[in-house]
This record gives structure tokens, sequence and C-alpha cells, in this order.
């Protein structure tokens, strides 16, 4: 059962969490490289703070974005700026979006994300709160995927496990944790590989995040690979 209520409590800390980690950074660390090929710790919040604009859209009935192309030139634009800047810009925008939420609405409603994508409106926060999770942890500033709350990883590994469930080129996977916690994923058809490891190491294999599988053991063949996100 979805509940949009605590999922926005959780965006908001998760927000938070990111700021005071930023703030403790200076304008040279955002030029930086961060774990996403590509793209600076700059990038990353850039694409936060419009992302956040984004929903805004989702919620009052307009297009998430005008056009990928114009999403991409936005987090460009907005790169390099200070780290005052930065952080003013992804506190600002965060409020924007937990206020247009805040208003009476449907959340049952069928609302249009990017790439003609549809959910539920109480999905949504949690798909803010992928946002701002992941991304934290891909600015390479100390917060790891072992770090994420517990709830989450689970939550996200779910997601993504169903994700690729009934994908004809991802084979049947059997997720184990040893910290507890099992899923399937890939196609419904052959005999599943056994895929083990800690929740953390599942959802980065998942989320192409960490090392990728490499700490992951596989019994019954070998580790299949994923499509892109």
């Amino acid at each position: 059962m979805i509940d949009h209520v605590h999922d926005l409590h959780s965006v908001r800390e998760a927000t938070d969490r990111l700021l005071s980690a930023v703030a403790k950074l200076d304008n040279a660390s955002l030029a930086e490289p961060s774990r996403l090929p590509g793209w600076t710790r700059g990038h990353i919040l850039a694409h936060l703070a419009r992302n956040a604009d984004a929903l805004v859209n989702v919620f009052e009935d307009r297009p998430m974005y005008t056009s990928a192309e114009a999403r991409d030139a936005d987090i460009e634009r907005d790169a390099g700026r200070t780290l005052e800047e930065q952080l003013t810009d992804v506190r600002d925008s965060a409020d924007r979006w937990q206020a247009v939420t805040e208003v009476p609405a449907d959340w049952s409603r069928t609302v249009e994300l990017r790439n003609g994508v549809t959910d539920s409106a109480a999905r949504v926060p949690f798909r803010r709160l992928v946002e701002v999770e992941l991304h934290h942890v891909d600015l390479g500033i100390g917060y790891e995927l072992a770090d994420l709350p517990a709830e989450f990883t689970a939550r996200e590994i779910e997601f993504l496990a169903e994700r690729w469930s009934d994908r004809p080129e991802v084979p049947p996977v059997a997720l184990v944790a040893t910290d507890g916690g099992s899923w399937h994923t890939g196609s419904a058809e052959g005999t599943p590989v056994t895929v083990r490891g800690t929740s953390a190491d599942i959802l980065g294999w998942l989320a192409g995040r960490g090392d990728k599988g490499a700490a992951l053991t596989v019994d019954g063949g070998t580790l299949p690979a994923l499509p892109p996100l």
C-alpha cells in the first residue's frame, strides 16, 4: 500500500540530509566528476533542482519537460554555479514541489511523467525519493549504498525487480539478500539463476551503481547483464 504522506516526509528528510552534506563542500568540489559518467557534482545538483520543478509541472497538468533537449540544456546551464547558488536552488525547488503536494488533490489519479511513462500520483513522491537518495550516493561525498535507509533499499529493489520482470532480454533471476529479503525478476521462462548478496549490493546491481554486482555471488549461471535504466 503506497502511503504518499509517509513518502513525502521521507523526501523532506532525504533532501535535508543531502543539503547538509553538500553544504560542507566548496565551489571547486562541485566542479569535480561525480560517479555518473560525464557529470560533475554540479550537474547532479542542477538535475535535482530541475527534476523538482518538473514534478511541479506534472502535478499542475503540464508536460514534465518541454523536450529532452531542453531538459539537458537546463542541467548544463546550471551545472557550473557556485555552492551557494546550488544549495539555494535545490532547497527552493524542493520547497516548491512540497508546496504543490500540499494542495488538496486526487492522489489516485494517473499522471504522465517523462517519455510517456504514466503512474498514479501517489507513487510520485517515492519516485522523487529515489532521485534524491541515489543521486546523493552518486555525488561521491561519503554517502554510500549501505547508508541508505533499509526501508528505502527494500522498496527500490522491489521497484527495480518489477521493472525488469517479464523482459525477454533478462533471464529469470531469484534475488536473495543475505541481510533479509527475496525477490524475483527477469523473464518468466527458463530456470532462474540465484543472485545473493547484501541488500545494498543487490540494489547497486539493479540500479547500475556501486561495483555493479562484483560483490554478488551467482548460483546456476553468470550474473545477467541488465538494460540501461
